[in-house]
């Protein structure tokens, strides 16, 4: 059978209303492995919201409340790679102690999402490109915001997906309390593990993003 062939045989099953078994396959478009089969993938995805105490969330592409004003998740949950989210607990932990903690806005996003937002905003400055696939599509990229003790939002340098150079951690054109919140979210998350985006303030990836494979699974295939 051709390698063409192959590739075809799980969308044909779906096609035809059998589900296959989850398979990491080279995808052409990627140059990367990505988990492509509907059912639970063979990797290690955590909702966060069950391993990291304290933590908030508000998915905003399972909402309209996203630049592109369209629901991009089928669920507003939040999964990333175990080593990832043991990250997140440690900066979560680190913030609370200060009376702090974390909101986050995006975590794993699938690879067929990714397609839609390179379709709108086609710039890596902002938006990864599905050729190469994105530390989101790995799980192991999040998107958070620093709140208060009791869950409100901290004054911060933009709202979230803002691509103007207002976002870029770079500029110093903000009060003081925005630029010390800002210093103080990205210290945390980088004692923790992360890198932090040079665009998006409020974007980190963990260190050794690159050694996870991309996926493409929906998120009612992963763990309840």
């Amino acid at each position: 059978m051709s390698r063409a062939a192959l590739l075809a045989v799980p969308a044909l099953l779906l096609a035809l209303g059998c589900r296959s078994a989850p398979v990491a396959t080279k995808d052409p478009e990627l140059g990367a492995a990505a988990t492509r089969a509907a059912g639970v993938p063979a990797n290690d995805l955590v909702d966060v919201a069950k391993v990291v105490p304290g933590i908030r969330l508000d998915i905003r592409y399972a909402t309209k409340k996203n630049f592109t004003g369209e629901v991009l998740y089928d669920e507003p949950r939040c999964f990333l790679r175990r080593d990832v989210a043991e990250r997140l607990r440690r900066a979560q932990e680190d913030l609370a102690a200060k009376g702090r903690g974390l909101r986050v806005w995006d975590c794993y996003r699938p690879l067929s999402v990714q397609r839609r937002l390179w379709a709108l905003v086609p710039d890596e400055r902002y938006v990864a490109d599905p050729a190469k696939g994105s530390r989101h599509n790995r799980g192991a990229a999040v998107d958070v915001e620093m709140v208060g003790a009791d869950g409100s939002s901290l004054p911060a340098p933009t709202g979230y997906d803002d691509f103007s150079e207002r976002a870029h951690r770079d500029f110093m054109d903000l009060s003081p309390d925005v630029i010390a919140n800002r210093a103080e979210l990205e210290q945390a998350m980088v004692r923790a593990g992360f890198e932090p985006l040079p665009t998006e303030w409020w974007h980190f990836d963990a260190k050794g993003w690159e050694e996870y494979d991309v996926l493409d699974v929906d998120f009612a295939d992963l763990p309840r």
